[in-house]
C-alpha cells in the first residue's frame, strides 16, 4: 500500500465526463490498497473565463479581489469530484487551500508556498478513502485566499506530497510522459522512460511546457519522486519518472536526453558602449528594475575601447526593454539600440554531457550542415543553448535529434566493477 499524489489538470477535468473518468482511475487506485490525495485544477477554460469576469469593470483590479474570483475555479472541481467519487461508493473529504491549511506568503497573484501541515491531510483518512484538495491556492499569514499564477496546481501537488512524505507524486495531464523534443515538431520524439530533476527543470526553464517550473523546483529540493501520466491513455502507460540523478538509471545516462525550444524571445543590442568598469551594471540595472527577466548575454570589444552589449528578453518585454536602452544609451555615450524578435532559442540537455565531449561541436556541426547561423552561444554543465533566426526552428530541432539519434533508446551498458 502507498500513499500517492495524483494531480489531474485542467483538460483532465474539463468536462462532467472528464471527471466522472478521474473518478473511476481513482477508484482503481483504492482497490490497489493505496491512500490517495487528488490535487486538481479548474476546469479547463474556467480560469481564463474568471479573469475576463475580474476586467469587465475597467482598470487593474486588485489582486487580493481577483484572487478571491480565481480561486472559486479549483473549488468547482473539487466538488465535483467529490460527487463523481461518491456515486461509485467511494468516500471522500474535499478541501481548499485555506483549509489545508497551504500557507503562502503575500505576494496575490504569485503567491509562494511558505508551509504546510500534512496533519489534516493524514486525518481525513480516518473515515475517508480519499482527500480532494483544491490546487493552485493558498491562504496567507493575514487569512486572505492568495492564488500560486499560472501552473500553481503542479507546485500545490508537489508541496503537499513532501508535506505528508508521499511515496510518488503522479502528474495527470494530456500528454502521456516528458519527449525527447515537442512531437508536433519533430514526429520520431521519443517518450522518456525516466529523466533526472536537473534535466527536467533545465527544460523547463528552456520552454518545454510539460510541466511548471516551480513544480520541479520543489521537487528536487524535497526529493519528491516525480511521475508525468496521461489521464486520457490506459493506465499500463507508465509516464516518466523524474527522480534524482543516481535513482534514473543504474546505467550510463545518454549524452543528450531532450530538445527544448523557446518561441518567445527577443534579442537587443546596445552598440559603442565605452568599454569601462560599471557598464554591464549601467546597462542592466535599469532593466533589472523594471523586472524584466534577462536570459543570454554577450558582450564584443571593439579596438577602439568600446562593446557591443547584447542579450535576450521575453517578448514580450522587448519594445520596454528598447525604451529603457535608449535612455540608457544616451547617458553611456553608446552609439545606438536596435533589436530583433524573429529569432528563438533551441537547447539541448542531458546530465551526460558532464562526462563527454564534443558535444557543443557536434550541436554546432549540424546546424552549419543546414545553413543556420547562431547568434548567441550559452551553456552550463548540461545544456547549450543558441540562438538561431526563428525561420529556422522546426529544422533544427529536427537536425538535432537526428544527430544525436534521440528517436533511438540508449543502449544500456554494463555496469563498471
Amino acid at each position: 500500500m502507498g500513499l500517492l499524489v495524483q494531480k489531474y489538470g485542467g483538460t483532465s477535468v474539463g468536462s462532467p465526463e472528464r471527471i466522472a473518468a478521474v473518478a473511476q482511475r481513482v477508484s482503481r487506485a483504492v482497490a490497489n490498497g493505496d491512500k490517495i490525495v487528488v490535487v486538481v485544477s479548474a476546469m479547463s477554460g474556467e480560469t481564463n473565463r474568471l479573469v475576463d469576469l475580474t476586467n469587465q469593470f475597467g482598470g487593474q483590479p486588485n489582486e487580493m479581489h481577483r484572487d478571491l474570483v480565481l480561486a472559486t475555479g479549483e473549488q468547482v472541481t473539487v466538488g465535483l469530484l467529490c460527487i463523481a467519487l461518491e456515486k461509485i461508493g467511494i468516500t471522500a473529504k474535499g478541501m481548499l487551500g485555506w483549509q489545508v491549511p497551504v500557507l503562502t506568503d503575500n505576494a496575490h497573484s504569485k503567491a509562494r508556498i511558505q508551509n504546510i501541515s500534512g496533519a489534516h491531510i493524514e486525518a481525513v483518512f480516518e473515515d475517508h478513502q480519499v482527500c480532494v484538495i483544491a490546487g493552485f491556492q493558498g491562504v496567507t499569514g493575514q487569512g486572505d485566499v492568495a492564488t500560486l499564477g499560472r501552473g500553481g496546481s503542479d507546485t500545490s501537488a508537489v508541496a503537499i506530497a513532501a508535506a505528508i512524505n508521499a511515496d510518488e507524486c503522479q502528474i495527470y495531464t494530456d500528454v502521456d510522459g516528458v519527449y525527447t523534443t515537442d512531437p508536433r515538431v519533430e514526429p520520431k520524439a521519443r517518450k522518456l522512460n525516466s529523466i533526472t530533476f536537473e534535466e527536467m527543470l533545465e527544460m523547463a526553464s528552456l520552454g518545454s511546457k510539460v510541466l511548471q517550473i516551480r513544480s520541479v523546483e520543489f521537487a528536487g529540493k524535497y526529493k519528491v519522486p516525480l511521475r508525468v501520466l496521461s489521464s486520457f491513455t490506459d493506465e499500463n502507460n507508465e509516464g516518466t519518472l523524474i527522480s534524482l540523478d543516481n535513482e534514473v538509471s543504474s546505467m550510463e545516462q545518454p549524452l543528450v536526453s531532450g530538445i527544448a525550444f523557446n518561441r518567445d524571445e527577443a534579442k537587443v543590442t546596445i552598440r559603442g558602449v565605452p568599454d569601462t568598469p560599471g557598464a554591464a551594471f549601467s546597462i542592466l540595472g535599469p532593466v533589472s528594475e523594471a523586472n524584466i527577466d534577462v536570459d543570454m548575454i554577450i558582450q564584443n570589444i571593439a579596438l577602439d575601447n568600446t562593446t557591443d552589449f547584447t542579450f535576450t528578453v521575453n517578448r514580450n518585454d522587448f519594445e520596454r526593454t528598447i525604451e529603457i536602452l535608449k535612455d540608457t544609451s544616451d547617458k553611456l555615450g553608446a552609439r545606438g539600440v536596435d533589436g530583433t524578435c524573429d529569432i528563438c532559442k533551441v537547447s539541448i540537455v542531458g546530465v551526460g554531457m558532464r562526462s563527454h565531449a564534443g558535444v557543443a561541436s557536434t550541436m554546432f556541426k549540424s546546424l552549419s550542415s543546414e545553413g543556420i547561423n547562431i547568434q548567441l552561444i550559452s551553456t552550463s554543465e548540461i545544456k547549450v543553448s543558441v540562438v538561431i533566426n526563428e525561420k529556422y526552428l522546426e529544422l533544427a530541432v529536427r537536425a538535432l535529434h537526428d544527430a544525436f539519434q534521440l528517436d533511438k533508446a540508449p543502449e544500456k551498458t554494463a555496469e563498471k566493477a
